[in-house]
């Protein structure tokens, strides 16, 4: 009998979940944001300006949803901004109603035109001012926060951050890490990240994997640093609607693409089967020792495959990769909570 692990029904909603708009350092509207991601084929789009949670629901219509949220970052210390290590974490509402901003301060953490919209911003009263500190203790205190409060939480781009696995094995109150990071790829860093991946679920954090584009639009859609359209997440729900789309989110029905579509993913007679669109290679990663791969046979194009599972996996997870060199990544499945 089949069990899918992307949802048999459905509909794939393609979805950038990390984004900058003129309120913070972006240099496009969230109007023009709207429109450009309209144009490039996405149904959802995150609005994650720095610092500050202002929702967009005006934007919503039948074919486009705003998510709302904001981006954190913690910085190692006050030295200039490309001088020392940060990390920089997501937090995206889970209901559409949410309007209470978590780990607000009063006076710090907020740049570029952030300050501007200091006054929209709604938080609790009654709480204190929250200090961020660049440590492990400091940082999971952030992302358990916000978790607490209603938002799926995402850590982003080590390589752009400079952070190693000293640093982010330090971590534990992660939804989602960004596998793939569009803007940081095409400005010159490392931010394709399986491995930093792995690192996390082989310390056995049970954590998903999401692509994202952290666009700021500075460079014109001709140019190779374009930051648009470059990575995303396709996401499976019933509906376009908030509640939907951040329930497939919480429950992992997605997978992170720089390109290459996975259109369906199941276990049947002991093995996970695969179909997607034309690969260069297909290959399944597991927590021992004993990955697997795919290749084209003759003239057949490759787009499907199946790799054995096993109680004694641990895990297992699967890339996609075109013959342009580009990925798509499902998320990792524990065989313990899939096989049983």
């Amino acid at each position: 009998m089949k069990k899918y692990l992307l949802p048999e029904t459905g509909n794939f909603y393609k979805a950038n979940l990390h984004c900058h708009s003129t309120l913070s350092d972006g240099r496009k509207t969230p109007e023009e944001l709207k429109e450009l991601y309209k144009r490039l084929g996405y149904s959802v789009l995150a609005y994650t300006d720095h610092d500050i949670f202002i929702p967009h629901d005006e934007l919503q219509d039948a074919d486009f949803l705003p998510l709302n949220g904001f981006e954190a970052e913690i910085n190692e210390n006050d030295r200039g901004a490309w001088e020392n290590k940060c990390c920089h974490i997501c937090f995206i509402a889970l209901e559409q109603d949410q309007r209470v901003q978590p780990c607000w301060h009063r006076e710090k953490y907020l740049f570029a035109n952030a300050p501007k919209y200091r006054d929209q911003v709604q938080f609790d009263e009654n709480a204190p001012d929250f200090e961020r500190e660049y440590t492990g203790e400091g940082i999971n205190r952030m992302m358990k926060t916000a978790r607490e409060k209603g938002f799926f939480v995402t850590y982003n781009h080590p390589s752009w951050s400079k952070e190693h696995y000293p640093h982010y094995s330090r971590y534990e109150e992660m939804h989602a890490f960004e596998i793939m990071n569009g803007s940081c790829l095409a400005g010159g860093y490392d931010d394709y990240n399986p491995r930093v991946y792995d690192d996390f679920l082989f310390q056995g954090k049970r954590i998903y994997c999401i692509g994202a584009d952290d666009n700021h639009n500075g460079a014109p859609e001709d140019s190779p640093y374009f930051d648009s359209g470059l990575a995303f997440t396709m996401i499976k729900a019933d509906a376009l609607e908030y509640r939907k789309i951040t329930k497939a989110l919480e429950d992992g029905h997605f997978y992170a693409s720089q390109g290459p579509e996975i259109h369906a993913l199941w276990l049947e007679d002991g093995k996970v089967h695969i179909q997607c669109s034309p690969a260069a290679k297909i290959t399944c990663c597991y927590a021992l020792r004993r990955d697997r791969a795919a290749y084209p046979q003759g003239d057949q194009p490759l787009t499907q495959a199946s790799f054995p599972v096993e109680m004694i996996d641990g895990y297992f997870r699967i890339t996609v990769t075109d013959e342009k060199g580009r990925h798509a990544c499902t998320n990792a499945y524990f065989v313990d909570e899939v096989l049983k």
